[in-house]
């Protein structure tokens, strides 16, 4: 059985207001065993969309290589936009070798509360997917429970917001939660069925699931 653990430690750039909550990279991440045109950092795979996605929105110029300047871009956008990523799951063990959600076992978590009490600035989560099981939101929820701690909604449109409140040590603050569309090709099948991409396609023919992300995700970023 694979033992695939996280490549990463937690990113948390000083006075982050934002946090990227997502699972875990490729087990080629794990195992250093990279493509050329994979980043060595968060959400680097070369099949991802998170970073094609926000170099779009931004304009960032981003290099998609194994270099150590393409990890350097993406540190310094999200340092100067107050952004960390943490993602939520520190290892698990697989029988088959593959990125799937579905297929992590025996899970290890990061206590990702944890981090929010030790880094008081974050006020929005940032859910890479929404709450299937065995995804960064269905995981995150298990441990609002472990802590008594539970979301209201906010918004029932997608992408969903909830929220819930956070008290400790005589501080007290609201934390928001996003359940942006997965960025990764597996999630363009549910992308096609929305009826808010079917409109869009329709009056250009050229949109497609890339840019719904864009229309999306420049809401939160």
């Amino acid at each position: 059985m694979f033992h695939h653990i996280h490549p990463y430690k937690p990113f948390f750039p000083e006075g982050a207001t934002k946090l990227i909550v997502g699972t875990l990279p490729p087990p080629r991440f794990t195992t250093g065993i990279l493509k050329p045109e994979d980043v060595n950092f968060c959400y680097g795979s070369s099949s991802g969309l998170l970073w094609p996605v926000l170099d779009q929105i931004f304009g960032l110029e981003l290099e998609y290589n194994n270099s150590e300047h393409a990890v350097q871009q993406r540190k310094y956008f999200l340092i100067t936009r107050g952004i960390g990523v943490c993602d939520i799951v520190q290892s698990c063990r697989r029988d088959k070798i593959d990125a799937s959600d579905l297929g992590m076992q025996e899970v290890q978590l990061r206590d990702v509360i944890g981090y929010l009490k030790t880094h008081p600035t974050i006020r929005t989560l940032l859910f890479t997917g929404g709450n299937s099981k065995n995804g960064p939101e269905y995981f995150f929820r298990k441990q609002l429970k472990a802590y008594g701690l539970q979301c209201t909604v906010v918004s029932n449109e997608v992408p969903r917001v909830h929220e819930f409140q956070l008290s400790y040590s005589g501080v007290e603050r609201i934390v928001q939660t996003v359940s942006l569309t997965a960025p990764s090709g597996a999630a363009n099948r549910a992308i096609g069925s929305m009826q808010a991409y079917k409109t869009l396609k329709d009056k250009d023919p050229k949109f497609n699931t890339i840019d719904f992300r864009v229309l999306q995700y420049q809401n939160f970023f």
